[in-house]
């Protein structure tokens, strides 16, 4: 089994609704943050082209695109999936996150599970040098983060 970061949050809304906003509204809700860059250039602004085999992109302040994954799961108020790469990334090099929707009474509980990280190196430059488990949980206060946004946006 692959080291993972788990992340929940509740939000008032169906499923559909936080699925809605969590893919066609992730460029409002996405927060870069320095330690966790997709591009030495920063984070750019993110979208999805929506649908099994589509992309998660980034468009740079210069107007370059960059592929950060490939969607793997797109079911539309239950679960999405995606590969995730960073720039610094060699090629080959994944991690893969999966989010899902749960209904809970009259709210949302959103999921998401970004697994993998033991696949990068310490030394590499995403890591940043940190063991695993430090990493993992610098990485899952990220994603706790962006959740928070998103349920703002809801």
């Amino acid at each position: 089994m692959t080291a993972a970061v788990i992340v929940s949050l509740r939000v008032k809304a169906t499923p559909q609704e936080a699925f809605g906003i969590f893919t066609q509204e992730i460029g409002a809700w996405w927060r870069p943050n320095a330690l966790f860059q997709l591009t030495p250039h920063g984070d750019g602004k993110l979208r999805f082209d929506p649908g099994e085999g589509g992309r998660l992109l980034t468009t740079l302040p210069n107007g370059e695109e960059f592929e950060i994954g490939r969607i793997t799961v797109w079911l539309p108020g239950e679960q999405l999936a995606f590969t995730w790469r960073q720039a610094s990334f060699a090629s080959g090099q994944l991690t893969q996150v999966e989010v899902r929707f749960e209904a809970v009474s009259e709210e949302t509980r959103i999921t998401v599970e970004h697994r993998g990280w033991d696949t990068i190196p310490q030394e590499h430059a995403a890591r940043h040098g940190f063991p695993l488990d430090v990493f993992q949980q610098r990485q899952a206060a990220h994603w706790r983060m962006l959740l928070a946004h998103l349920g703002a946006r809801l």
